[in-house]
């Protein structure tokens, strides 16, 4: 009879343990947020997406409104082209602006929507037209450094 109870202790701790594993494993994959709900897709041209992932959220005003679907090459402009399927529920004006951001400084990349005063709305298929793409890190501290080392020259003068 104890040997039951031992037994069933058990099995319910590796159970909670097996769920919360998988729990773990969808919030790192970022795949615990399905929706069911209706979407539309639309899409956006970035000159540099820096570390952008599919699946990425697409957050305006901190709320995730929608995925990124897709990532491609523009073979002809040789920028790279975003696919986002946007909950049906949000409407934004069509001079909505769509930044790369990061959360912290070595953060997980999205995409920022920034709504715009126009009367109509995105549709399925829209293109939004004002993006501004990621901020590398790396650029930024070789921007630095040849600022800084193009000072000392000037100052040797």
């Amino acid at each position: 009879m104890k040997n039951k109870a031992v037994d069933f202790w058990v099995g319910l701790f590796v159970l909670i343990g097996a769920l919360a594993l998988v729990f773990l494993a969808l919030k790192a994959g970022n795949l615990s947020s399905f929706s069911t709900g209706e979407k539309y897709r639309i899409t956006a041209e970035f000159d540099n997406i820096g570390g952008l992932k599919v699946r990425a959220p697409i957050k305006s005003a901190g709320v995730v409104v929608g995925r990124v679907v897709g990532i491609t090459l523009d073979s002809e402009t040789f920028r790279a082209v975003v696919a986002m399927d946007l909950e049906e529920g949000f409407k934004f004006p069509k001079d909505t602006s769509a930044k790369i951001l990061t959360s912290g400084l070595l953060g997980e990349q999205y995409i920022g929507f920034e709504p715009g005063g126009d009367l109509e709305n995105l549709s399925a298929g829209a293109k939004v037209t004002r993006t501004q793409s990621a901020v590398v890190l790396e650029n930024l501290i070789s921007q630095f450094l040849y600022n800084q080392a193009s000072s000392k020259d000037s100052s040797k003068e």
